[in-house]
């Protein structure tokens, strides 16, 4: 299976707190394409926006009973510039 990198670390625009861990992972190629094209279509979202939005969301469809994952979740997703 082909794999392209994604590194979820810490961004030098990003200021680094407490309550954020950086990871990195390795996604498949359509994974990784489906990503590129998605913020090329929406530059408001970036990788880091769009992999919170994600992992809250599958958390709180699976049933995550967290009010802050929940805000994360309705926060990343239904902001005013979520899809501007």
């Amino acid at each position: 299976m082909n794999e392209a990198p994604l590194n979820v670390c810490e961004d030098s625009n990003q200021q680094v707190n407490e309550g954020v861990v950086s990871f990195q992972t390795e996604l498949p190629v359509a994974l990784q394409s489906a990503m590129a094209a998605f913020i090329e279509r929406y530059p408001n979202w970036d990788q880091y926006r769009l992999i919170q939005a994600a992992l809250a969301g599958f958390l709180v469809q699976n049933g995550a009973v967290s009010r802050s994952i929940t805000r994360l979740y309705v926060g990343k997703m239904f902001s005013c510039d979520s899809l501007v």
